[in-house]
C-alpha cells in the first residue's frame, strides 16, 4: 500500500482524469523571455516526467498593458502560438498536462501604461494606473478570452485565470482599489462582476472539454480586503461560471505579512482553504509552504483541500512525485523556501532557479553525464559547496572521498539551521547526508586534510570555507567579546544587553537568534499572532485590527554597521523586508554609519560618520562580532605549490556572507565538468 494514498489518488475533472493530486503551481522563471523555447520545453518536460499531475505556467499577459513588465511573455502572435506549441508538445510526449496562467498585472504592472479599476497607485510600483472606462473594461474581458483561445490553439490542456495576489481581477473585488460608482463598483455584486464576466468569456472561448482554473484570493492580508462571506459568495459564483478547479491565493504582493518565506510555518494557510471545503462542489486546491509528501498527504487526509499546489518544490526537485511514489521520499531535494534563487531572481529580471538545485531552469545547459574516464577525486570540506561537488562527481561515476575536519557534515549550514525561522535547513543537511550515502561518497569525518594525505588523488576540490574577518577594534580581546561562531555553534552564554558589530546577513541572523526565545515558525498559532493574522470570518482581509502581537524580546539588542546605508538593504529582495520587520517588532535598535572606537570596561565606544560625531557608549553585557569573513585558502595554496590539480570553490574561493546559493551552484558546475 502506498504511503501517500490521498496524494497519489486520481482526480476526475469530468472530461479528463488527473493521475494524482499534485499541481505544479505557477512560477514565472523568465525563461520565456530568453526566446529559447527548447529550454522552456525541457524545464516543463522534466517536471512532467517527475510526475506532476498538472502544471501551470508562469503568468502570460492577455495584452501589453497587462504585462508585469514591458516585453513580458504573452500569446499575441502566430509566432507566439508556434513557440508555445514546442512546450506543450514536449510535455505531452512525457505524459504530462499543462495549463497556461493568464495574468493581468493591473496596477502592479511596471509600466506607465498600466490600468486598474481606479487610478490608485500601488505601493510597490512607481506608476499610477489609468482608470479603465467601460470600453476599456470590455476590452480586458475580451483579451482574457482571446488569450484562453490562443492557449488552446497552442496545445495547452487548460488555463488558470489569475484572480488573486492583488493583480487586476483582485483589484476589482475590494474597496481598497475599487472606488468606482458605476456598475463595476460599489456593491459586492458589482465588484465581482469583472471576474465572473472574464470567466464566462473564457469558458465560451475554449469550450467544455478544457480545464479552467480560477485562482481565488482566500485571504487578502491587506486593509479593506475581502470578507469571508464575500470569498464564499465569489467561489460559488465562480463555480457557476464554469470553472473546473478553484486554486488558492494567499495575500497580495503589497501585504506586510510573509506568506511563502522560510520563516512561514509549513502549511501555514491550509486552514483557510479548509474553510471553503463544502461550500463548492468543484475541487479546491490549497497552496503555500507545502514541501514534503508527508505534509501534502496529511493536508489532503484532513480534508483541507482536494488537491495541493507545490511550486518551488518542483524547482528543488522535478522528480518530487515520482520519488514519493517509488518510496524514495528521503531523496527528494527539499525546498527550503529561501527565495534566494527563485523569487529574488524573478523580481530582478534574472532566470529563476534554485539554491538547492542549480539545474532548475538550466536543464539544457548544466547537464550531468557519466564521466568519460572515472578519476579518484578528493573533496575537502563538507559544507554546501563540498557536498554538492562530491555528490555530483559521484553521480558521474568518479570515486570520491570527502574529508571534513568537523565530526558532522553541513559546514556553515549548521549555523543557519539554529536561527529561528530557518528550521528548513535541518532537512537540507539531512538530505545532503542521504545523497552522500546514496551516491557512494566515502566520508571521512574528524579528519583534517593535509597535502600528504591527499597525495595520490587525481584531483582535489578545496571547499574549506571561511574564517571570521578581524575588525581590529581596540579592546576586542576582552572576554565578553564573542564571534558569531561562539554564539551560534559554541553555545556561548550571552547576557541581556548585546551589541552586534556588522549588520549583514549574519548580523541579522544573530540578532534574530538572540531576541527570540521560541521560534514561532514551529508554532502556527504564535506565528499568526506575531504577524497579526486573524480568521477572515472575524476580520476583513484576515488582518487583526489591533495589529501584530510579537512575543517580547529575549534581550535588548543594538545592531550596527559601518556603511551609512539602511541596515538590511542588501538582504534578499523578497525577504529583506521580513527580517527588518521581525527585528523592529522585537525592538532591535539598528544603527548605520558607525565607527567602532574601542571596547573597555564602560562598554562599546562608537561615533558616527567620517567626522566621528555624536560619540556614544553602549553599556552592554556582550559584544558579538559579525564583521564579515575571509577565505580559508591555506590548503589550496599548499596543494597548488606542490603541483597538484586543485579546484577552489565556495567560501574558500570568495568569502561573501554565508552564500549557500553560490556555493552549491559552484560545486555542482565544477563537478559536472571534472
Amino acid at each position: 500500500m502506498s504511503a501517500y494514498p490521498h496524494l497519489l489518488s486520481p482526480l476526475d475533472l469530468g472530461h479528463v482524469v488527473l493521475p494524482n493530486r499534485v499541481l505544479m503551481g505557477s512560477m514565472h522563471t523568465n525563461l520565456e523571455e530568453t526566446g529559447d523555447w527548447n529550454r522552456v520545453a525541457e524545464f516543463y518536460a522534466a517536471r512532467a516526467r517527475g510526475g506532476a499531475a498538472l502544471m501551470v505556467t508562469g503568468g502570460m499577459a492577455p495584452n501589453p498593458e497587462g504585462a508585469v513588465f514591458p516585453g513580458a511573455a504573452g500569446l499575441f502572435t502566430p509566432e507566439d502560438i508556434a513557440n508555445h506549441r514546442i512546450v506543450t508538445r514536449r510535455v505531452h510526449e512525457e505524459g504530462g498536462r499543462i495549463a497556461m496562467q493568464i495574468l493581468h498585472a493591473g496596477r502592479y504592472a511596471y509600466s506607465p501604461d498600466c490600468v486598474a479599476p481606479s487610478p490608485i497607485k500601488s505601493p510597490i510600483s512607481p506608476f499610477p494606473p489609468k482608470e479603465l472606462d467601460e470600453a476599456g473594461i470590455r476590452k480586458q474581458i475580451a483579451d482574457f478570452a482571446t488569450a484562453a483561445a490562443r492557449a488552446r490553439e497552442a496545445g495547452y490542456d487548460g488555463v488558470e485565470v489569475m484572480g488573486s495576489e492583488g493583480y487586476l481581477i483582485n483589484e476589482f473585488l475590494v474597496t481598497r482599489t475599487n472606488k468606482r460608482t458605476d456598475d463595476w463598483g460599489g456593491s459586492y455584486e458589482n465588484r465581482m462582476r469583472f471576474p465572473l464576466e472574464v470567466l464566462r468569456a473564457v469558458r465560451a472561448a475554449v469550450g467544455e472539454d478544457f480545464i479552467v482554473i480560477y485562482r481565488l484570493s482566500m485571504i487578502d492580508l491587506v486593509p479593506e480586503g475581502s470578507s469571508w462571506d464575500e470569498v464564499v459568495q465569489l467561489a460559488r459564483e465562480v463555480e457557476k461560471a464554469g470553472v473546473n478547479l478553484i486554486n488558492t491565493g494567499i495575500g497580495w504582493h503589497e501585504a506586510r505579512v510573509p506568506t511563502i518565506a522560510t520563516s512561514v510555518p509549513r502549511g501555514a494557510f491550509t486552514w483557510v482553504t479548509k474553510k471553503l471545503m463544502g461550500h463548492v462542489s468543484v475541487p479546491v486546491i490549497t497552496s503555500n509552504r507545502i514541501n514534503t509528501p508527508e505534509l501534502a498527504e496529511r493536508v489532503l487526509a484532513e480534508g483541507c483541500a482536494d488537491m495541493v499546489s507545490l511550486a518551488r518544490p518542483f524547482l528543488a526537485d522535478p522528480d518530487f512525485v515520482a520519488k514519493a511514489a517509488a518510496g524514495r521520499a528521503r531523496e527528494i531535494a527539499p525546498c527550503i523556501a529561501c527565495n534566494q534563487a527563485c523569487l529574488d531572481h524573478t523580481f530582478q529580471g534574472r532566470i529563476s532557479t534554485c539554491l538547492v538545485n542549480p539545474r532548475a531552469a538550466y536543464e539544457t545547459e548544466l547537464v550531468i553525464e557519466p564521466a568519460a574516464r572515472p578519476r579518484r577525486i578528493a573533496v575537502v570540506g563538507a559544507g554546501p559547496a563540498g557536498m554538492s561537488a562530491a555528490i555530483t562527481a559521484a553521480q558521474r561515476g568518479h570515486l570520491v572521498t570527502l574529508f571534513e575536519k568537523d565530526t558532522v557534515i553541513g559546514g556553515q549550514l549548521n549555523m543557519a539551521r539554529v536561527i529561528p525561522g530557518k528550521e528548513e535547513f535541518d532537512g537540507l543537511v539531512e538530505w545532503f547526508g542521504t545523497m552522500l550515502e546514496q551516491t557512494g561518497v566515502e566520508l571521512e569525518l574528524g579528519v583534517e586534510a593535509s597535502p600528504a594525505l591527499l597525495d595520490g588523488f587525481d584531483a582535489v576540490v578545496v571547499a574549506t570555507g571561511v574564517r571570521p574577518r578581524d575588525p581590529r577594534i581596540p579592546g576586542q580581546d576582552a572576554p565578553h567579546v564573542l564571534s558569531y561562531i561562539d554564539v551560534l555553534r559554541g553555545g556561548a552564554e550571552v547576557g541581556d544587553r548585546v551589541a552586534i558589530i556588522g549588520a549583514g546577513g549574519i548580523g541579522f541572523d544573530v540578532a534574530e537568534f538572540l531576541v527570540t526565545t521560541e521560534s514561532p515558525t514551529l508554532n502556527l498559532r504564535e506565528w499568526l499572532e506575531e504577524w497579526g493574522v486573524e480568521d477572515p470570518e472575524r476580520a476583513r482581509g484576515g488582518l487583526d485590527p489591533k495589529g501584530p502581537h510579537p512575543a517580547p524580546p529575549a534581550r535588548r539588542v543594538t545592531l550596527m554597521q559601518r556603511s551609512p546605508e539602511r541596515p538590511g538593504k542588501r538582504l534578499g529582495k523578497t525577504t529583506g523586508w521580513i527580517h527588518r520587520a521581525q527585528l523592529r517588532m522585537k525592538g532591535v535598535e539598528m544603527l548605520s554609519g558607525v565607527n567602532y572606537e574601542r571596547i573597555d570596561a564602560d562598554g562599546l565606544h562608537i561615533s558616527f560618520g567620517p567626522a566621528r560625531e555624536r560619540p556614544r557608549v553602549l553599556e552592554v553585557d556582550n559584544i558579538v562580532i559579525c564583521a564579515g569573513q575571509e577565505s580559508e585558502r591555506g590548503l589550496a595554496d599548499a596543494l597548488a605549490a606542490a603541483g597538484a590539480e586543485v579546484h577552489v570553490i565556495g567560501g574558500a574561493d570568495v568569502a561573501a556572507e554565508l552564500d549557500a546559493k553560490r556555493a552549491i551552484g559552484q560545486g555542482t558546475r565544477l563537478a559536472a565538468r571534472l
